[in-house]
């Protein structure tokens, strides 16, 4: 009996302990997960002991994490001097004097032999001088290498005697169109990455850098975002050199200016600002480079990443920065005084600075009559107020103000709207968001697929929401008609951001009708009004202006078009004489 009595009593006791645990909190064991050290370099330190450190560092947390304080402790480097800090950059970025050493230092620099991209090739030259040429695989042009460097290097330097004095002229023995005498390691691992090829002597202190870019690139092509009837049909590729020969090609002028920036601590892209001198304003060109030397980033790869790190209000809807792909366009905008910048591997150039009328130009404007222009800029304009406000307008009339709208019109819309179980506001989002989502299921399926796409969609779903009384078919056509209107904008970005705009008008329009509508366009305009694009006012063709300008809404004829934009403050403000059509002043029978 006692044994019985003893195992309730132990029943219970356990019963009652687990029920303890359940309601009492329990420190949660966590399991051993990987960990990674942080990684130095010492110097005087060599590897295997960096290593040996490195594992007993692990044995040491792992000892302090078993430990009941699991603190965490890091190494700590010894600060260098100044000058001793100075001294090891000389040393390590300067090209020495002997070829092992600069050969060691390049395949240090390109991770050999783990990389296989870096080719290092060694030769004998004259009496037996050693030599090497390095180049990455697939970038370098090796008929170049193997016609122009290494040829007349073999066949010009074969005369024991002369074989020093000609070592002192190898620019004048190899056959490159451009050669370059570096005596920095840093800048010829540039250069080699550019896809040029780097040359070294035994006895020199400089390397020799080739051109031998060779890699392939797309050719010239019509522009995809730009497409017009009357005008030029080329358009920018990804290669930088192209990009400028393009402009160089309608602005042949000794004046104009290229400039090389290199962006990107891992990437190293290049771009290049280009500009033309005597027309441009000093303080903008200044602005550019001031910019473009200021930005610290790892990576850039394309045009749009460069435009948010350098446009003025980051944080607007509205670009302030114009991106065309047209070589024609980006000239005409160099004539008149502004900047271009180009990023190598991005078939775009951005145009600074702008205003707001530049982004609602379209490049076949210079090649129309300005009747035909001014008409179709009425029109661009009109569309920008119907993608962005149509939808808030309707919103605010079938809701708030029904007794403007004709007693007719106003019975129809309720006739459409009889069997809708939604709200105004839930049918307007519920189409704009069915629209935004059908145009970009087309933009990402590929080729003819995606138009149909977007048009069957469009047709299908428009058609069974009305069936289904999802939505009025009044609605629809608003829907419709704001899309368009949408598409009619010249500028991609422009559009983008008056897309993003149109849901702030409705929402504004749903909570207050057109007194929301009225204090959110206040709100909009003053958001215009503090916005610069490189010091310039956005809105300086309204306010501040200085002078007026010929060529905003209306376009006047091209022939009186005699001064440049006054925002831009051109030292030479003066486009052509006042009578530029000369030949009308004079009488044929002179001739």
């Amino acid at each position: 009996m006692k044994e019985k009595q003893k195992q309730n009593q132990n029943q219970n006791q356990s019963l009652f302990k687990s029920i303890i645990s359940l309601i009492t909190y329990k420190k949660t064991k966590i399991p051993p997960s990987f960990t990674l050290t942080e990684s130095y370099e010492e110097s005087g330190q060599e590897q295997d002991n960096s290593e040996q450190s490195g594992s007993d560092q692990g044995e040491k947390e792992k000892d302090e994490q078993n430990s009941s304080s699991k603190s965490r402790r890091r190494a700590t480097k010894k600060p260098l001097s100044p000058s001793a800090l100075k001294s090891s950059r000389v040393d390590s970025d300067a090209v020495k004097k002997d070829i092992d050493s600069n050969k060691k230092i390049l395949e240090q620099q390109f991770h050999l032999p783990i990389n296989k991209d870096l080719i290092i090739r060694e030769f004998s030259i004259g009496n037996k001088q050693r030599g090497f040429i390095a180049y990455i695989d697939g970038m370098a042009d090796k008929g170049i290498i193997n016609d122009f460097i290494l040829r007349p290097l073999f066949d010009e330097i074969d005369d024991e005697s002369s074989s020093d004095q000609q070592l002192n002229s190898l620019e004048d023995i190899i056959l490159t169109n451009d050669t370059k005498n570096l005596r920095k390691v840093t800048t010829t691992v540039t250069e080699i990455l550019k896809g040029n090829t780097a040359l070294y002597v035994d006895g020199l202190d400089y390397f020799i850098t080739c051109e031998t870019i060779g890699y392939n690139t797309r050719g010239v092509e019509a522009p995809k975002t730009e497409g017009i009837v009357k005008g030029p049909q080329e358009g920018f590729s990804e290669n930088l050199r192209t990009n400028i020969s393009l402009i160089r090609r309608i602005v042949r002028n000794k004046d104009l200016i290229t400039e090389f920036h290199e962006i990107g601590e891992k990437s190293n892209t290049t771009c290049a600002v280009v500009y033309l001198n005597g027309v441009v304003n000093p303080a903008v060109v200044q602005e550019v480079q001031r910019r473009l030397k200021n930005i610290k980033t790892d990576f850039l790869v394309s045009s749009g990443m460069l435009e948010q790190l350098i446009e003025d209000n980051p944080y607007s809807i509205v670009p302030t920065i114009l991106s065309t792909e047209r070589p024609d366009r980006t000239a005409s905008h160099l004539v008149e005084g502004r900047v271009a910048i180009i990023v190598d591997g991005s078939p775009f150039a951005m145009i600074v600075p702008v205003s707001m009328h530049a982004l609602m130009h379209s490049p076949e404007d210079a090649a129309l009559k300005w009747q035909y222009a001014t008409s179709i800029r009425f029109i661009r304009f009109v569309a920008v107020l119907a993608a962005s406000m149509l939808p808030a307008l309707y919103i605010a009339l079938t809701t708030f103000h029904r007794e403007m709208i004709p007693t007719d019109l106003l019975i129809a819309i309720a006739k459409a709207k009889e069997n809708v179980p939604f709200p105004t506001l839930v049918e307007i989002l519920l189409m704009e968001l069915g629209f935004e989502l059908i145009r970009e299921a087309g933009l990402r399926v590929p080729g003819i697929v995606g138009n149909t796409l977007g048009i069957i969609g469009a047709l299908i779903l428009g058609e069974a929401a009305v069936s289904a009384n999802i939505v009025s078919p009044i609605l629809i056509i608003i829907v419709a008609i704001t899309g368009l209107s949408n598409f009619a904008i010249p500028n991609y970005n422009l559009a983008f951001g008056v897309r993003l705009t149109r849901f702030y008008f409705i929402a504004a329009g749903a909570l207050l009708g057109f007194y929301g509508i009225s204090l959110a366009l206040v709100a909009y305009v003053l958001m215009l009004v503090n916005l610069k694009s490189f010091g310039v006012p956005f809105i300086s063709i309204i306010s501040p202006r200085t002078k007026g300008s010929r060529d905003i809404i209306i376009k006047w004829p091209i022939w009186m078009q005699e001064y440049r934009p006054d925002y831009l403050n051109s030292p030479d403000r003066r486009r052509q004489p006042k009578i530029s059509r000369q030949w009308a002043e004079q009488d044929s029978s002179d001739t």
